[in-house]
């Protein structure tokens, strides 16, 4: 563990921080707002759980559209994943970006 992670997770401090600030920004965005940014979010999902994947040596699958009420859960979980397969070098500009497009 670095001095930049946080205790027992593999996800580098700067990147919690910008996917705590995307989540935030998620929770309050009205609903029509949202909805209209879902599939942008999906798409880094998928490209991050893809890029876990191939990291791993396992075949992606697609992660399963369980609406915009859990992305933010399925984007916590692949940002996660992606960190403990050591895929954080784009994941602060990833998160950065959708979350300026959030606004």
């Amino acid at each position: 563990m670095t001095g930049s992670q946080a205790l027992g997770s593999p996800v580098p401090r700067e990147v919690g921080t910008e996917l705590r600030r995307v989540v935030e920004r998620w929770g309050q965005l009205p609903l029509d707002h949202a909805l209209s940014h879902v599939a942008r979010v999906r798409v880094l999902v998928q490209s991050l759980a893809d890029r876990a994947a191939a990291a791993g040596g396992v075949a992606s699958s697609v992660v399963p559209d369980l609406g915009p009420a859990t992305l933010m859960d399925q984007l916590t979980v692949m940002v996660h994943d992606a960190s403990a397969a050591a895929l954080t070098s784009t994941l602060v500009a990833d998160l950065a970006r959708l979350r300026r497009e959030l606004a």
